[in-house]
């Protein structure tokens, strides 16, 4: 989980289309490949690794998951949704975040990075003081 607890029991694997249209009235579709996990105390009916691997390869035929981007629910307050990495040795749940498709069509502002001026630096081509440049 993205607060570094560990969460073991997974159940179900699906394969979620979404088609919509954005705020810019632009058509989308996604398709995305969904893990559901459940946090229980029932340790007896946790998956062994192999059934895991028999249910995602099932999965991959039998819902035609191609390549897709994963995401995760898991069970918080409501039905929560994670992005998926792996960082070598554990899969970690990534926080995902809404956004607006359409920044252009609906002229949100690009954030604009904040510099100190301590931190500008001048090219040897500036003009400075002395030089009879300016």
């Amino acid at each position: 989980m993205v607060n570094q607890t560990l969460i073991f029991h997974f159940t179900e694997v699906g394969k979620i289309s979404k088609h919509f249209i954005d705020c810019g009235v632009t058509v989308r579709n996604e398709n995305v490949a969904n893990f559901q996990l459940w946090d229980a105390v029932d340790y007896n009916h946790r998956l062994h690794p192999e059934r895991l691997l028999s249910i995602n390869e099932l999965s991959e035929k039998v819902l035609k998951l191609e390549d897709l981007e994963v995401e995760v629910e898991y069970q918080g307050q409501t039905i929560e949704k994670f992005g998926l990495e792996f960082d070598g040795v554990n899969f970690l749940l990534t926080n995902k975040q809404t956004d607006c498709l359409a920044k252009e069509k609906c002229r949100i502002p690009q954030k604009k990075s904040k510099v100190q001026l301590s931190e500008l630096r001048g090219n040897e081509e500036s003009c400075t003081p002395g030089t009879g440049c300016c």
